[in-house]
């Protein structure tokens, strides 16, 4: 049997990058998946390509009763929501006096408040079926420094990650953190930010960044009952380049 059969799940941000990876490959091992994004282009054309046990939602991850509505939809399409992967996101690369305030708070809308927003949105359907699996893609950006704004959003959404744990346990649901390090995206591998990041990677113990499948391989994991024993930790895939 498929690791994640029949299991439903929301992925935000699915309609390409590593959204869309995580959905190929939790599809491929059984699982219902509903794609969310605000691409309603990219996003239809993907749930088309992926069949009946793909749907897409138009979302703004930042807008509560967006969030009520996935829900409404996953349960009349699916019946139950098992899974919840928070992936959605942005990045943000300008330095503490280059950031407008306006900016900053995008930042942390997309990036931090969706998290709490989602978890929120889902919990209701996870503590009748006492059971379920969220799954927030913070960064190794919340484990050590980066960018101003997009390092504290992802250390925000470790934070929460415990805190929602803890909260959650006793009606047998787990969130968990996944923390990527460089992932060879379409977005960073073209151009000069390709030789950049491949000059770069002679820094990584592993001498190579992560390929999307190596962070959705995770994923697979902690919506599967392979970890249903894993609850409030942190999931690095960097590589080893947090330990030096």
């Amino acid at each position: 049997m498929a690791r994640l059969q029949d299991k439903v799940m929301i992925i935000t941000g699915a309609a390409q990058g590593m959204g869309e990876t995580h959905a190929r490959l939790c599809l491929e091992q059984g699982a219902k998946v509903v794609l969310t994004d605000i691409n309603s282009e990219k996003g239809e054309a993907l749930a088309t390509e992926l069949g009946d046990n793909a749907l897409f939602i138009k979302h703004d991850v930042t807008d509560e009763a967006d969030w009520t509505h996935v829900v409404k939809q996953t349960e009349d399409k699916f019946g139950r929501i098992d899974v919840l992967v928070n992936n959605a996101g942005i990045t943000t690369n300008k330095s503490i006096l280059d950031t407008s305030v306006e900016e900053y708070r995008k930042t942390l809308e997309i990036n931090q408040v969706s998290v709490f927003l989602g978890i929120k949105a889902v919990l209701p359907a996870m503590r009748r079926a006492e059971q379920g699996s969220i799954i927030n893609i913070s960064s190794i950006n919340g484990l050590v420094g980066g960018a101003i704004g997009y390092t504290d959003s992802k250390f925000a959404v470790r934070g929460m990650t415990k805190a929602a744990a803890l909260e959650c346990a006793p009606h047998g649901i787990r969130v968990n953190s996944i923390h990527p390090g460089v992932i060879a995206t379409p977005m960073i591998m073209q151009g000069d930010t390709k030789e950049a990041v491949e000059a770069f990677a002679k820094s990584i113990p592993l001498r190579r960044v992560a390929q999307p499948e190596e962070v959705s391989r995770m994923v697979v994991f902690l919506a599967s009952d392979e970890s249903s024993y894993s609850t409030g930790a942190e999931f690095i895939i960097d590589g080893g380049l947090t330990a030096q």
